[in-house]
């Protein structure tokens, strides 16, 4: 069955954009690979397959310009703008480290990766993308999400030993380690009743 360009956007273009964001980490970049994708796929002829190899061959698309993108971000240096990180939300802080953990793994395991948890790829449509077997997808997939665990691991280890946060802000009544005292109140049988502070 023939498919056309348009169908195949419709059809990817989120998950697309899902995979580019996480692999390059701007979503302004994330949106002009996507459309590059699709400029490249309506200059060539969509091959005549089901659509498990089609998402493959748009994901292997995708995964070259993402790789050459990186490639020239070595060569030109991307200016870091200055931030504050102690005014940064706890939700932007974990979105930063959840990135640096997937920039610290190879090049394939982190796309093997973000192929099937944040776009949603199969093991033949990745591995159709990626030029591997759907067994090497699996270990791939396997080998990043332990190496994502263990480094993720000691960064929350770190921040929950530091007061819990509501809001991006610490909370005054939090002891020293993290935890909200509890008080007590009246409970409807006279005996003592715990509640959050407010």
């Amino acid at each position: 069955m023939r498919v056309d360009a348009e169908a195949l956007y419709n059809a990817n273009q989120r998950g697309l954009f899902r995979y580019f964001v996480r692999a390059v980490g701007h979503a302004e970049t994330a949106r002009d690979l996507t459309q590059d994708v699709f400029v490249r796929v309506s200059r060539s002829v969509i091959p005549a397959a089901p659509e498990a190899a089609l998402r493959g061959w748009l994901f292997q698309i995708a995964r070259n310009l993402a790789l050459d993108h990186h490639r020239s971000g070595r060569r030109r240096p991307q200016a870091q703008p200055l931030t504050d990180t102690a005014a940064r939300p706890a939700s932007q802080d974990t979105s930063a480290e959840v990135n640096e953990a997937l920039a610290s793994l190879a090049d394939i395991d982190r796309d093997v990766f973000l192929m099937r948890e944040v776009a949603g790829l199969g093991y033949d449509e990745i591995a159709t993308a990626c030029g591997l077997t759907p067994d090497a997808v699996r270990s791939r997939i396997h080998r990043a999400r332990l190496e994502l665990r263990d480094r993720l691991s000691s960064q929350i280890a770190v921040r929950q030993g530091s007061p819990m946060r509501r809001s991006g802000r610490t909370d005054p009544n939090a002891t020293p380690s993290g935890r909200l005292p509890l008080t007590s109140g009246a409970g409807s049988r006279g005996g003592a009743r715990l509640r959050w502070p407010r």
